[in-house]
Formats: C-alpha cells, structure tokens, sequence
C-alpha cells in the first residue's frame, strides 16, 4: 500500500507544474473543445511513457542518448513557434476569454497539437522515463504498485 501511495503522490507533485501540456488541456477545457479527447490522450500518452520508464526505456536513453537531444531540438522549436503564435494572437484580441469569439479547431489539429506536446516535449521524458523510472527501481518487490499509482494520478 506504501508503494501505491508513493506512486500517487510522486505523479501528483509531477502534474502540479503547469507546463505546456497541463496549459495546453486546461485552454482546451476553457474553450470546451473536445476536452474528452484530449484527456484520453493525455492519459494514455502518459500511462505509455510511465510504462517505459519503469520498465528500463531510461537505459535505452542512456546508451542513444541522441534520441533525448532530437526530442529537444525538435520540442524547443515546437515551443518556440507556438509561444509566438499565442503572443501575436494575445496582441491581436482582447485579454478576456469570450466564448462567442473562440475559433473552432477540428479534432485532428488539436490532437496533433497536443500530441506535439507530449512527445516532443523533454520535459515530459525527464519526469515520466527519467525521473519516475530511476525512483521505481527502490521499489523492487512492489513495482507494479507504485506504477499504477503513478498512472493513476496521471
């Protein structure tokens, strides 16, 4: 039961920061556009990267660590592009949210948007593969506890 309230707690002080992904749900929910969607994905994405941490992808990582600098190339640029979009987006509008003025997104952009900030984000697999992996190893005899308790608060 430790093991299960230990993975409960880490995977709750890891969804605690709001980072682009957490931003990313929380504007999808404000706009009310396929907030189901995007929570399934969310928790999906992360059970896969949670599963893989624990299950030693962070020694895949060490050995081709290549794989973490593409993901940041390629997460910094997402990023970058994106912030700028929001800021001259910001400076475009007013700064009050107003429903009737919420441009529609189809399913698959926003999917793809924040698929993008899943997978192309390092920060995502610094604490899911990285972090969460490396603690799972002090939980030996009770892994599969801690992990679902991770996944869960995910």
């Amino acid at each position: 039961m430790l093991a299960l309230l230990s993975g409960l707690g880490l995977g709750f002080s890891l969804i605690i920061a709001i980072g682009a992904q957490n931003a990313f749900i929380l504007k999808q929910g404000l706009k009310q556009q396929y907030v189901f969607w995007v929570c399934l994905i969310c928790s999906v994405s992360d059970t896969i990267l949670i599963y893989l941490g624990v299950t030693g992808f962070s020694k895949v990582l060490n050995r081709y660590p290549e794989i973490i600098i593409y993901a940041k190339y390629f997460g910094a640029t997402f990023l970058f592009i994106y912030g700028i979009r929001s800021f001259y987006s910001a400076l475009n509008q007013n700064s009050a949210l107003k429903p009737s003025l919420i441009d529609k997104s189809s399913l698959m952009k926003v999917i793809g948007v924040y698929l993008a900030f899943t997978w192309l984000n390092p920060h995502v697999y610094l604490d899911t593969v990285i972090l969460v992996g490396s603690i799972s190893v002090s939980f030996k005899d009770s892994l599969y506890l801690f992990t679902l308790g991770v996944m869960l608060s995910s």
